[in-house]
């Protein structure tokens, strides 16, 4: 496997919108399982989406909360409810902010078999999944942010 490289703040693949993968296959797989290296190589990673580490493709790697997923072109077919949450991003290293997400999620997607998989998701895996799907649509937290804030890593 490989660590691949994170893409940051002004890299414009992180605008683009991502293609939807036509057939999970070993070469999906295999792009899987590099990102899921590179999030593993991170101090403080909780999810990676394919553009961040310069893949074009609808992917997600989610390792958060006890709950880990490697999602094929995921989207989310029902949100409700709002809260004010901090966010940060491996694209922007350092650099926190007031975003408003949905409370709770409904998300769709395949997962590394190619199974039709449905997750339900409130809170902080609800504010992960809308934040990782925003990247595969060329969205960036940066330019939701009501507030930047100060906080220290761990």
């Amino acid at each position: 496997m490989a660590v691949l490289k994170i893409r940051l703040e002004g890299d414009p693949i992180l605008h683009q919108k991502c293609l939807p993968v036509r057939r999970v296959d070993e070469r999906v797989r295999a792009m899987l399982r590099d990102m899921t290296d590179t999030l593993h190589a991170c101090e403080n990673g909780a999810a990676i989406a394919a553009p961040q580490v310069g893949l074009p493709f609808q992917l997600v790697v989610i390792d958060y909360e006890d709950r880990f997923y490697r999602l094929v072109n995921p989207r989310i077919v029902r949100a409700s409810g709002a809260r004010e949450d901090v966010e940060g991003c491996l694209s922007l290293p350092g650099r926190f902010g007031m975003v408003v997400r949905p409370r709770r999620v409904k998300v769709e997607a395949l997962n590394e078999r190619g199974e039709q998989v449905v997750i339900y998701a409130a809170g902080e895996m609800a504010k992960c999944l809308c934040h990782e799907i925003d990247h595969l649509n060329g969205e960036v937290f940066w330019d939701k942010v009501e507030e930047w804030v100060e906080i220290e890593e761990e």
